[in-house]
């Protein structure tokens, strides 16, 4: 059961950095990129490949993320000036070539065959008490920032004063999704602690991604509340008004999709080291909708229903993967079919009775524009 929470924190906090990324391309800037991945393949790949090649891992995760950005560079150069529709079907173009690439040349990436046994984080590390004991005070700050920024989150979401008023009763008066989050955070937490102290790689891999989660939140958070942040989300309400100011709208569509894929690209790193073998396949267009329902369920715009939303959407995946098999209702074959069709049905009731996500803001909707 352990082992369980440990998966699920893993994949939670590798996708909520992957959906940090899109959720400053399309929830701050509008920018609609259904290849996301690509920003995923190239900084899995590079990492890896470099590694192999005895660079340290800090600057070959750091050489992944900068290739991201020139790919963000290459591709948002010659595709941001097109309309929304042409941009989606470009990107995700764009994904399937690299992904293809991967496949067919062998030479670089062992194709089909794979790359295995690369260099791992903290693989060869052995913790005594103290270190133990550092790494949970660690993940002890990281729940209590999660649980603020949650807090944050849902605040933001209640307008009159009355209502202010009452959310300040925390956490008595969350709503049901605050209550679930903190419950399953809690188990998470608790699972996390027991798993630092009968330390595994993949324990200290999880601490690994949540630490950096916490830090690449903080800088989009802030940067989000910043000049720049705000420029962003004025281009994406309506391009015309900052351009009537001075603004070059190009050049801000431009960093926010360097910066959205350098995050990516980070994203990437981890998952690789959280599957330790890499397949083209791993790579395939499905994961950018992975990253799409994580921004839909939390809220676009709001990196706290970020966090959110991959708590739910790797919750739903995990159970239902090993729930459902436990029923004679259905086969293998068909359900994987199934659990999508679930989810795509509870994105579209979402989309009836809250179109801007649990934590999203209506006025800051940019669906249908």
């Amino acid at each position: 059961m352990v082992n369980y929470f440990v998966f699920l924190t893993i994949s939670t906090g590798i996708f909520a950095i992957f959906a940090l990324g899109l959720n400053i391309q399309w929830g701050y800037t509008g920018l609609i990129n259904f290849g996301h991945v690509a920003f995923m393949t190239i900084g899995a790949y590079t990492t890896i490949l470099l590694s192999m090649q005895g660079v340290p891992l800090l600057i070959a995760v750091i050489a992944g993320s900068l290739l991201a950005i020139v790919l963000g560079l290459l591709v948002g150069f010659s595709t941001l000036r097109l309309r929304e529709d042409y941009l989606a079907i470009v990107t995700i173009g764009v994904s399937e070539l690299l992904r293809l690439i991967a496949q067919n040349e062998e030479w670089l990436t062992q194709g089909t065959f794979g790359l295995q046994n690369y260099p791992l984080p903290l693989g060869e590390f052995n913790p005594n008490w103290l270190s133990k004991g550092i790494m949970i005070a660690i993940l002890s700050a990281i729940a209590l920032f999660a649980v603020w920024q949650l807090k944050q989150g849902i605040q933001g979401e209640f307008q009159t004063r009355k209502q202010r008023q009452k959310i300040a009763r925390f956490p008595l008066d969350l709503g049901i999704w605050g209550i679930l989050a903190i419950i399953l955070g809690g188990i998470i937490y608790f699972n996390g602690v027991i798993a630092l102290v009968n330390y595994t790689y993949k324990a200290g891999l999880m601490l690994l991604i949540l630490v950096t989660l916490t830090i690449l939140y903080a800088i989009v958070q802030r940067l989000g509340q910043s000049p720049w942040g705000r420029v962003l989300k004025a281009i994406r309400e309506d391009e015309q008004v900052p351009r009537a100011l001075g603004k070059d709208i190009f050049w801000y569509k431009l960093q926010a999709f360097m910066f959205g894929g350098a995050i990516a690209g980070i994203a990437g790193a981890f998952y690789a080291w959280q599957l330790t073998t890499i397949y083209p396949n791993n790579f395939e267009p499905l994961i950018s909708f992975y990253a799409w329902t994580i921004v839909v369920l939390g809220g676009a715009g709001n990196n706290a229903g970020i966090l959110l939303g991959a708590v739910i959407f790797w919750t739903y995946n995990s159970v239902t993967r090993f729930v459902l098999p436990n029923f004679d209702w259905i086969d293998d074959a068909r359900l994987g079919a199934f659990r999508l069709l679930v989810i795509g049905l509870i994105l579209m009731i979402l989309m009836i009775f809250r179109p801007q996500g649990i934590l999203g803001k209506k006025e800051e909707l940019t669906l249908g524009r």
